[in-house]
């Protein structure tokens, strides 16, 4: 009977988090919260809390953090050295003479830079630059804007800081070997729905009269070499062709990023530059690893709560994958505005679980709830960087909505498949 109480009062706590995240609230007090919730209605002794549940989760995540750092700061050098602005300005001599090309090349640069760089700076850094480029050529901002957050998402498989992010529910499961590849087909088949967007919007394209944004201002940016265009893409290529850890390879990475754009010129020219790009990189994480911290507190105390779930678990969930990720794929919008598949809003609790009872292996649950949860990182309003594009652009939420939705949902639902295909045998 006890049993069965607590497991009412998980519940309804669970539905309260939901309803509390979709509303705005606040995500580190809303997972330290329920953190401590579950551990009062679980009856987990207090030693264990303070064990179990606070110290162990965010001393164990200590090394996944040093992923992010690294991997923050290799962005932010693509950004500040003038590599991934130099890359985004190429698109331009395509301009007018091929505007559909150009608007697919602009989707295609703008994966390849967001394959290393992460975060609300980067993509405002690359986003002056390119949303302009649109626009100037005649797309309308209904498919531009979409287009551009969506090729930022379809990246994400491979992104080392965002994979890094989920590693928190799923620990055992490195950025290596079956999962690269998984990511690289996940990433090509999101890029071919952006692109297959683009076409199905050629007329408007091709009609489109010329918009621009009066308050918006001309980004400059050091030119770089082309041949320091490969460099975005170096890290994940030392991975998956070498199998070297993800550290060294963004480590080199970021040493020949600095080299071949001139900031080892001068001694300290080069101290100055590191100096700025790592406080900055630093800044652009330190929300995010409070955030991290209160997400791990929050899943061990779902691990401690396991016995109570399990059984009702059991009941409600598929046993068979194949079921289990066509269900996730048609449900996949529950991802928006933080629902109950977005792994960092409500959908923490459904990781957590999952994760807990281990009634399906990690390597499969990791990139199903993944894959949801890009869906919203691609096209969700909660998504800062999607928030900034729609300010910056003067474009309506119902349009972007309404244009970008049915895409990303189409995708969701193929790459689920392919989470099937590669890890639900």
């Amino acid at each position: 009977m006890t049993n069965i109480i607590i497991s009412i009062l998980l519940l309804l706590t669970f539905v309260g988090f939901i309803y509390y995240i979709v509303k705005g609230g606040n995500l580190v007090i809303g997972f330290f919260v329920m953190a401590l919730l579950w551990s009062v209605i679980g009856l987990v002794p207090f030693d264990q809390v303070v064990q179990k549940v606070i110290a162990e989760p965010a001393l164990n995540y200590g090394p996944t953090i040093i992923y992010i750092v690294f991997g923050s700061w290799f962005g932010r050098v693509l950004v500040d050295s003038g590599i991934a602005g130099s890359i985004s300005a190429q698109t331009e001599r395509v301009g007018r003479k091929a505007p559909i090309f150009a608007t697919i090349l602009v989707v295609l640069v703008t994966a390849l830079i967001f394959s290393s760089a992460y975060g609300i700076g980067s993509v405002i850094a690359i986003g002056v630059i390119l949303i302009p480029i649109l626009l100037s050529i005649g797309v309308p901002k209904k498919v531009a804007i979409p287009a551009f957050t969506m090729a930022i998402g379809a990246p994400m498989y491979i992104n080392v800081v965002l994979f890094n992010q989920i590693k928190a529910f799923f620990p055992s499961v490195s950025f290596s070997g079956k999962y690269l590849i998984f990511g690289l087909a996940a990433m090509g088949v999101q890029l071919l729905g952006v692109i297959i967007f683009i076409l199905l919007n050629s007329k408007s394209i091709k009609n489109g009269e010329i918009e621009t944004n009066d308050d918006s201002k001309q980004a400059t940016f050091q030119k770089a070499h082309p041949i320091t265009f490969i460099i975005p893409v170096l890290p994940v290529a030392l991975n998956m062709f070498f199998h070297w850890d993800a550290i060294p390879a963004l480590l080199l990475a970021t040493i020949i990023a600095l080299l071949l754009t001139g900031q080892m010129k001068s001694y300290k020219g080069l101290v100055a530059f590191i100096n700025k790009t790592v406080s900055q990189a630093i800044n652009d994480i330190s929300g995010l690893i409070i955030f991290l911290m209160a997400l791990v507190m929050f899943a061990g105390a779902a691990t401690m709560n396991v016995p109570h779930f399990k059984s009702m678990i059991e009941v409600i969930l598929p046993s068979s994958p194949l079921v289990l990720a066509i269900a996730i794929g048609i449900l996949a919008p529950l991802a928006l505005f933080r629902g109950p598949l977005h792994v960092w809003g409500a959908g923490a609790a459904t990781a957590a679980v999952l994760a807990a009872t281990r009634t399906f292996q990690p390597i499969f649950l990791l990139p199903l709830l993944y894959t949801a949860s890009i869906m919203a990182v691609s096209i969700d309003l909660t998504q800062s960087w999607n928030t900034w594009a729609l300010t910056y652009s003067k474009l309506e939420t119902k349009e972007y909505l309404k244009m970008g939705i049915p895409v990303m949902w189409v995708v969701s639902f193929v790459n689920e498949l392919l989470v099937y295909g590669f890890f639900g045998h």
